[in-house]
């Protein structure tokens, strides 16, 4: 390659055909890479309160975008506070599969050199299996003007479109071509544009904004994710020179600049780990206070956590929340920031089957996030579920019984009703759950929880 990231006057930069499944010679010098996670179960014993205190970690789905904007630039970028998750480690094996220089000099520590990418093109085994791996395409396309890639997968939370990134694309002078397999984005110089997202979807606007720092001309995203995650990829992309204003609101602007430089960057705390650890400690009636947290990001949550009858307690960078006598019932609409998370409904679904009286969870992001109801009252719970919305009524005693996580945050609600039954649980399919938080099982047990892998 001869032309610097994202420089107009030659063009984008040339890729050289790839062959159908280039391996790159540093595919497997991954140094301290995250280990992959058993496919087996989890065999659960409930009964025993969870204390003690957490130190929560990187978030997943910053360091996710994070990871992809690296490829905006042939400099080297060092990003730390990484999760130590199955997700990181797949995207890792992605970006060496393009090409790039991917290393782990310690567990939370990413190293990323995307100079010599030799392809576009992102496998589809990796596309296929993880969603996030879409986030590739905006900084591709930006730099290279071309990027291909496999319609994405993930957790069967039910259809979710990648038509908000294809529209923005589109909207600054794209090419989008697809079929039942693929997607393929053309476009040889990247114009600003106003574009307004028929919906706040967080991985477009992330595939957007990342296309945008490099694009010629002003870019103006309206309705845009306020997510704090996606305010945490803006920081990173600052630092590598972006100029972008307004992320954490509906509208950024984004004006384009030349070209992006390497730096260093450590990722944010995850508040969707700190709300399951606060719940792990209420619905096993223990006391567990998560640290290392931002409590802005987590209002909805806290909020709710009162509501039903939770002691919350909370410091600069800590949350404390314990039982402190019998749980009321709430009614929930999971929808986007900075209402409550919809990544956090299970775990509170679980809980909620403990609290006196009738509960409501309306689900306004995926059609599909509901499935692990059928797995809860399997242990005992009683919930109905019409249309997007889940009816808890409690409280209902809990047993161990044989359930399947359908994805990682249905498999932490089935872990935490494992938790707070009688007797033994499995959980099959415990794969899901190492996507998203690191090192699951030895935390619960250092908090008390009786739980281990089941081979």
């Amino acid at each position: 390659m001869t032309a610097d990231a994202g420089t107009r006057s030659a063009g984008a930069e040339p890729v050289s055909e790839p062959a159908a499944h280039p391996v790159p010679s540093n595919a497997r010098t991954s140094g301290g890479a995250p280990p992959n996670i058993s496919n087996g179960s989890l065999r659960i014993q409930g009964g025993a309160p969870l204390r003690g205190t957490v130190r929560v970690g990187g978030a997943k789905n910053a360091a996710l975008p994070i990871m992809a904007a690296a490829l905006l630039t042939r400099d080297t970028c060092a990003i730390r506070n990484v999760p130590r998750i199955e997700d990181i480690a797949t995207l890792a094996e992605l970006l060496r599969a393009l090409g790039a220089s991917v290393e782990f000099p310690d567990p939370h520590t990413v190293v990323i050199n995307a100079s010599q990418l030799t392809t576009t093109r992102a496998p589809a085994e990796f596309v296929a299996k993880m969603r996030a791996s879409f986030l590739v395409m905006g900084p591709l396309v930006a730099r290279f003007g071309q990027a291909e890639a496999g319609h994405p997968g993930g957790c069967e939370l039910g259809i979710r479109p990648v038509n908000v990134d294809v529209e923005g694309l589109r909207a600054m002078g794209a090419t989008v071509n697809s079929d039942d397999a693929t997607y393929r984005v053309d476009c040889p110089h990247l114009q600003g544009a106003r574009m307004y997202l028929d919906y706040p979807s967080h991985t477009g606007t992330e595939n957007l904004l990342m296309a945008a720092c490099v694009a010629e001309g002003e870019t103006v995203i309206k309705h845009a994710s306020m997510e704090p995650e996606v305010t945490d990829l803006a920081g990173f992309l600052v630092a590598l020179g972006a100029r972008i204003r307004g992320a954490g609101t509906s509208t950024i602007v984004v004006e384009g600049v030349p070209t992006l430089h390497g730096a260093e960057y450590s990722v944010m705390p995850d508040r969707l780990t700190a709300g399951t650890f606060a719940v792990a400690g209420l619905i096993t009636r223990g006391d567990v206070m998560a640290e290392g947290i931002i409590p802005e990001h987590l209002d909805p949550v806290i909020f709710k956590l009162g509501k039903i009858g939770a002691l919350v307690e909370l410091e600069e960078d800590r949350m404390r929340c314990a039982w402190k006598g019998p749980l009321r019932p709430v009614d929930i609409q999971a929808i986007h920031y900075p209402g409550f998370p919809t990544d956090l409904q299970a775990v509170f679904a679980a809980t909620l089957t403990q609290a006196e009286g009738i509960s409501s969870i309306h689900e306004r992001v995926f059609e599909n996030r509901l499935t692990y109801a059928e797995q809860l009252n399997t242990m005992g719970a009683h919930i109905t579920v019409g249309a997007q919305t889940a009816y808890i009524n409690g409280p209902t005693p809990l047993h161990g019984a044989r359930v399947r996580a359908r994805d990682i945050r249905a498999g932490a609600a089935l872990v935490l009703a494992g938790l707070a039954a009688e007797g033994e649980t499995v959980m099959d399919d415990a794969q899901h759950v190492g996507r998203g938080y690191e090192d699951l099982v030895d935390v619960l047990r250092q908090l008390g929880g009786q739980i281990s892998h089941d081979r």
